[in-house]
């Protein structure tokens, strides 16, 4: 008796001690992500305050985050597409880190918003670059304001498909992972990313077996991904809102402005239905589709570029003084 008492006694040591160790680890990691999202700009604009983060100078791009984003991944997202010749600005959209839900939060709003953050920053036209969910308020901008786009360019667009509508992939890991999400479980986000990082993969719209083809440098920028969802309570409101299906069919016919739409036929969210309805309504639109790479098209980000900057240059986009960018030295567009 004794003995088990010794052993009982241990166990219950070796779990408390677990315990510190795993909690310690976690407020380490959400103090970092807390802090890697902290030292945007915050925009009073006529709108109201929108967060947002820029870099670089040149042509002016406003890049549009996905569902689960935010002003950081609205930079990541185009980091490797737009470099030399492009200034990025990135909003934080409605609901995500310090940018607050409004009372009027519909995408015609989101673009007025749009609209309104350039206008603060005295930016007249930009390429418009919606990811994911963010295609929808990238479109409705084009729509509710096309002297503000000098051109638009919609990547996996979560939008409207009158027959096969973006969704997220059916799985119960995916199912577990939406429930963490709308909850704004930052504990339990964190610890599935600690003990099956493959779930949240695949949450994100990429078959984890992707990943065994990918380079080191591809599979640490999917995890990235996967971390950059931290601080998730933070981003809560703005994923929920997101979370609304897009039901309703929009004018993409009266879109005046050079339009490039590019997905992935794997990509677990199906946004290539969204994308071929947008290709063949949105006039004189060109769809590149890559047959794998999910939704964060994987592997294709040399050919994303190419993709990218050569339908700028055919479109002949400029700045607010009719500079276009540099292209030199970048890949070549055929």
């Amino acid at each position: 008796m004794r003995r088990t008492g010794k052993m009982a006694l241990l166990v219950l040591a070796a779990s408390a001690l677990a315990l510190v160790l795993v909690l310690g680890a976690y407020r380490r990691d959400m103090r970092r992500a807390h802090i890697a999202v902290e030292g945007a700009a915050v925009a009073l604009t006529s709108a109201g305050p929108i967060e947002y983060s820029e870099a670089g100078e040149g042509v002016p791009v406003l890049s549009i985050h996905g569902a689960g984003g935010g002003w950081d991944q609205g930079l990541a997202n185009v980091a490797g597409v737009f470099d030399a010749g492009f200034r990025v600005i990135a909003p934080s959209r409605f609901g995500y880190l310090g940018t607050p839900l409004p009372g009027e939060a519909s995408v015609s709003a989101q673009a007025d918003a749009h609209a309104a953050l350039l206008s603060s920053l005295a930016v007249d036209r930009a390429v418009v670059v919606g990811v994911s969910a963010g295609a929808r308020s990238a479109l409705e901008l084009a729509l509710r304001h096309p002297d503000r786009v000098s051109a638009l360019v919609l990547i996996v667009p979560g939008t409207y498909a009158p027959d096969n509508p973006v969704a997220i992939e059916d799985s119960r890991g995916s199912a577990l992972a939406f429930r963490l999400v709308s909850a704004g479980a930052d504990f339990a986000w964190w610890a599935v990313e600690k003990t099956a990082p493959s779930t949240l993969v695949r949450f994100l719209g990429v078959d984890p077996a992707l990943l065994d083809a990918a380079t080191p440098q591809e599979r640490e920028a999917v995890f990235d991904v996967v971390h950059s969802v931290q601080p998730l309570s933070r981003r809560v409101a703005g994923i929920n809102l997101d979370s609304t299906p897009d039901t309703v069919r929009p004018p993409l016919e009266r879109i005046a402005v050079p339009t490039l739409i590019v997905t992935a036929r794997d990509d677990l969210f199906n946004t290539l239905p969204a994308a071929e309805f947008a290709a063949r309504t949105v006039p004189d639109a060109e769809l590149v589709v890559f047959d794998t790479g999910g939704h964060l098209l994987v592997g294709h980000g040399v050919e994303l570029k190419r993709a990218v900057l050569g339908f700028l240059k055919r479109v002949e986009v400029e700045d607010d003084a009719g500079h276009e960018p540099g292209f030199a030295g970048q890949p070549s567009p055929e």
